[in-house]
């Protein structure tokens, strides 16, 4: 999964974490979606994951103790081969942040869903900055002054030339 992972975020994607961290979840969910719908590469289950989990969280604030615990289910499935960083986002504090939520529902318990601290519900942390992955040796590069330069086997890009490689 990690293949797709040093692209940047679609601009709707980007509008789906900045309403996801509003705790509107909903709209979340909905701008996601549009960004899993134009997505053809693999990249989009990520998309599709991130977008359960605002599903996950907006059945949790209702009280909706089934549907909480069957979408943490659907988008755990998605993420879990996810490294923890992808495409900027931290997919492994996502992952943790998930379960946390998953086991405060399951203690609470089908009658005691709607007591649910929504404080709980944590924010999506992201680098809205481009990451690109070395094409030769697959470390994490660095921008510098206009340079892409791989810290791992010195393979190196200029920013000009951004469009012929990584695009």
């Amino acid at each position: 999964m990690s293949g797709d992972c040093g692209g940047a975020l679609p601009p709707k994607a980007l509008e789906g974490l900045k309403l996801f961290n509003d705790k509107r979840f909903f709209e979340a969910h909905e701008a996601l979606e549009d960004a899993w719908r134009e997505e053809r590469d693999s990249i989009r289950n990520l998309y599709q994951g991130i977008l359960q989990a605002a599903v996950t969280y907006f059945h949790i604030s209702r009280g909706n103790y089934e549907g909480g615990i069957k979408m943490h289910e659907r988008c755990m499935k998605l993420l879990k081969d996810y490294p923890d960083v992808c495409r900027g986002i931290n997919v492994g504090k996502l992952k943790r942040d998930l379960e946390a939520v998953n086991a405060e529902l399951k203690r609470l318990g089908e009658e005691r869903a709607g007591e649910f601290d929504p404080s709980l519900f944590k924010e999506l942390e992201w680098n809205e900055r481009r990451l690109w992955l070395c094409d030769l040796c697959g470390t994490q590069m660095v921008e510098k002054n206009c340079k892409i330069t791989c810290p791992n086997c010195g393979n190196r890009f200029d920013c000009s030339d951004l469009n012929l490689h990584f695009d």
